[in-house]
């Protein structure tokens, strides 16, 4: 979501970086530059004045640290600011009180509400809460059918409605159930309008007054911009909203709504919707989005991300397997692939680690997620002796399994060279370990991925998926 703002910033904040000292004059041309790249991130307007001016004032004011040098000085400036922009600290919901929790979603129609209120209950189950899901969308069928179907896919419970139901009683009977069965927690997933109107905000009102919910949370589609930032402040003036969520931060959104609601209507970004899936939901936290708007890295996300995702027993089986000395095989790099598709998939994880935004750019121009899908077929159409024992894949072998996966034989002999390259990296990795070994393996890696650059599927991953030591 921030690519475009992030290449914007690093070019401005780059003109600073060597001054002796910073003063308004040679500050102006930077903060001139960062100013056009806010509004081009579609950030609202007032958003990008204070921010412009409290910049100002820090940058030529009595701030003065004796550990950084002035340019990396306005970068902290900067960094401090965006922070204080969208809103100083993650803040989490609030489960403390007296069960089963209500939490309420509100939104316009087509910013992925139901499948927010699914990935909601899936990240509550990971910290072991009980939940309940509802719809009380009564005027679109399909919503309550797709949320039950999504309910059953990530194992919650769904209390079951139809278009001939009140909203009201809808709700009122999922808390009664919620309450017999037990649970920690009920999300009831609301209609919506393709626009703000009046009898929405009416039926909206409503609800609220008659759950009372612990949670009112407003569910807005990143991709509008500072208009979303306006819509959440309509929705704020109706309902005593608690927090945002932002989805479809994966797409081609620039920014401006993760940088625009906090300020204009008051209310905490709680949660950021990164993809289509049940478990592309993250907590979201100030600091680290600043960080990678700066093209810092985020490796504290990154570390709780393969705590969710990884297969820490696949981890543990292949570094033994390692350390006794046998080999990386097919069967092994085929675990790698798909680890690394949990983790987002390469740019994914290169957009997380410090310095490396750029490189994560690089990598999607030259690696797509088809090329690890391809990857993975050709390893699926070899025989158990053939991915254990990559040495007996001759001629003849290499035909049969380039048509069976609808490859060529040429891209039969790129995988058995990267697993190659691969397995010897390992070996490396599992002998001495440590960031240090990882990276100088990076630099051996040029030309395993077609095109002649990049790295190899994995290649980020020590044995077993596991992320490399810190």
């Amino acid at each position: 979501m921030f690519e475009n703002l992030t290449d914007r910033l690093s070019h401005s904040l780059k003109k600073v970086t060597g001054q002796a000292k910073l003063t308004e004059d040679n500050i102006q041309d930077t903060l001139r530059e960062v100013r056009m790249a806010l509004l081009e991130a579609d950030v609202a307007l007032s958003v990008v004045k204070e921010f412009i001016g409290r910049v100002r004032d820090r940058a030529v004011g009595v701030e003065v640290s004796r550990t950084l040098n002035p340019g990396q000085q306005f970068v902290k400036i900067v960094q401090d600011e965006l922070i204080v922009v969208m809103g100083d600290a993650c803040e989490e919901l609030n489960l403390a009180a007296k069960p089963p929790v209500v939490i309420m979603m509100a939104g316009l129609q087509g910013a992925g509400k139901t499948t927010t209120v699914a990935k909601l209950a899936r990240w509550l189950k990971q910290k072991k809460k009980s939940v309940l899901v509802t719809s009380a969308d009564v005027y679109r069928p399909a919503a309550i059918k797709q949320l039950e179907t999504l309910a059953s896919e990530v194992e919650v419970d769904f209390f079951p409605s139809d278009t001939s139901q009140k909203p009201i009683a809808i709700a009122n009977g999922a808390i009664e159930q919620a309450k017999t069965l037990f649970k920690d927690v009920v999300i009831i997933d609301t209609a919506g309008r393709l626009h703000i109107d009046d009898e929405m905000m009416g039926e909206i009102k409503g609800l609220h007054s008659a759950v009372n919910p612990t949670e009112t949370l407003f569910v807005v589609d990143a991709m509008t911009g500072q208009d979303a930032a306006n819509t959440a402040k309509a929705f704020n003036e109706a309902l005593p909203l608690t927090g945002v969520i932002l989805t479809k931060a994966d797409g081609d959104a620039r920014g401006g709504a993760a940088l625009s609601v906090r300020s204009i209507t008051g209310k905490p970004i709680k949660f950021m919707g990164v993809g289509e899936k049940t478990d592309a939901l993250e907590p979201f936290h100030p600091d680290r989005i600043a960080s990678r708007i700066l093209g810092m890295g985020d490796v504290l996300s990154l570390i709780e991300e393969a705590e969710l995702k990884l297969d820490k027993q696949k981890a543990e089986k292949l570094a033994k397997k390692l350390k006794k000395g046998k080999s990386f095989d097919l069967e092994d790099f085929r675990d790698q692939l798909q680890q690394m598709k949990n983790m987002g998939g390469f740019a994914g994880l290169m957009d997380k680690m410090p310095g490396m935004g750029q490189m994560a750019q690089a990598a999607q121009s030259s690696v797509s997620d088809k090329m690890f899908v391809h990857m993975e077929a050709i390893i699926n159409s070899m025989t158990p002796g053939e991915r254990r024992n990559p040495d007996l894949i001759k001629g003849s072998r290499k035909k049969r399994i380039a048509k069976g996966c609808g490859m060529e034989i040429q891209d039969v002999n790129r995988l058995l060279k990267q697993q190659k390259q691969m397995s010897k990296m390992m070996k490396k990795m599992t002998k001495k370990g440590g960031m240090a070994n990882l990276m100088r393996g990076f630099g051996g890696m040029k030309g395993m991925m077609p095109g002649g650059g990049g790295m190899p599927p994995g290649g980020g991953l020590p044995p077993g998926g596991g992320l490399p030591p810190m």
